[in-house]
């Protein structure tokens, strides 16, 4: 391939495609041609790109002559039906769907963690679940330092993660209620909820993903089973409960990890500082750790609340942040791009 690239991004109208394009031009990326590709109905529209106009097209299954790159976030069906047609045109696959990830021929991949496995590529290459890629950020450089065994976390995942119905959905229930002038006890509202099971504003919803037999949902186990794809890890164990908060944007997650070794705080601190893509904040005297609120837009994920913990043998707790438009979708995928570059 030459230095300048075809890039395609499927699912170019939506929030991780719009951020596709953010990524790609603000870091960038050799993109030499730009081919925006969405549903027949999104066709014929115009989406910005370095302050040029780009047409979008119809997705179709001969969408793909001369890409180098596609990356696709269009849901698991597209990733499916599609994906396949472009890697026969020629094209690497760089996929945001969960649709590939468990495929034994497909890297699952973190480039701050296993980058190298980009090489081993078939034509398609996933991106990890937003909440994994997160948590990971902060748990692999520790697992590098004192082994992990298992974790037990709590995701509290924004509204955005679900997409834009949902992010209009609490901004209407908040207007709704404010409107109301409701007492402060009293915020459950009388319109019915479309995209959550339950009202979403004021509220938390341990419910992302379908269920399983087993009680947890499918959210909740991508955990354990991409952790353990990313890390080369194939003993690591993840009891995880996933909750969809009123938040707009960035996904937190109390983690609490128990490791092979002894873990000494100071270490795990100095290890954090120098973890690529993260950054340290914890100074819980003066009431500094990481806010979704301060996270949203940025690159770099946040971990602090470092503490050893009570309950576990050589355990840590932590709390880590991260955008999963941006870390835990949009700009993981540019990342593994440029790796293929």
């Amino acid at each position: 391939m030459s230095n300048l690239k075809h890039v395609a991004v499927v699912g170019a109208t939506g929030a991780v495609g719009v951020e596709m394009l953010r990524c790609l031009e603000q870091r960038n990326f050799p993109v030499g041609q730009l081919t925006l590709l969405a549903s027949a109905r999104s066709a014929g529209k115009k989406m910005k790109f370095k302050g040029e106009d780009v047409t979008i097209k119809e997705l179709t299954p001969d969408s793909f002559a001369g890409v180098d790159i596609a990356l696709f976030s269009a849901g698991g069906g597209i990733s499916r039906d599609f994906a396949p047609h472009a890697v026969k045109a020629g094209a690497v696959v760089v996929d945001n769907s969960s649709f590939f990830r468990q495929d034994p021929t497909v890297p699952l991949v973190v480039p701050e963690i296993n980058a190298a496995d980009v090489k081993n590529h078939q034509g398609i290459i996933a991106n990890p679940n937003c909440t994994t890629a997160i948590s990971l950020m902060a748990l692999y450089p520790l697992h590098q330092a004192f082994g992990v065994k298992r974790i037990f976390a709590s995701s509290y995942q924004a509204v955005s993660g679900t997409g834009a119905q949902a992010i209009e959905e609490l901004a209407k229930q908040s207007r709704e209620w404010a409107a109301e002038n409701r007492a402060w006890d009293a915020a459950k509202l009388s319109s019915k909820p479309h995209v959550y099971p339950h009202q979403i504003a004021f509220n938390a919803i341990p419910h992302v993903d379908s269920f399983l037999d087993t009680g947890y949902t499918k959210e909740e186990m991508k955990m354990e089973n991409e952790g353990r794809k990313i890390m080369h890890h194939p003993d690591f164990r993840a009891s995880v409960t996933c909750v969809r908060i009123p938040v707009f944007r960035s996904h937190s997650i109390s983690i609490s990890a128990e490791f092979e070794k002894p873990v000494d705080l100071a270490k795990a601190r100095e290890v954090l500082a120098q973890a690529p893509g993260l950054d340290v904040l914890d100074d819980p005297a003066n009431k500094v750790y990481p806010l979704a609120l301060d996270i949203a837009g940025r690159d770099n994920c946040a971990v602090g609340r470092l503490r050893i913990d009570c309950a576990l043998d050589n355990g840590l707790s932590f709390w880590v942040v991260g955008d999963q438009l941006l870390k835990g979708a949009a700009l993981n995928a540019v990342q593994i791009a440029e790796c293929l570059v």
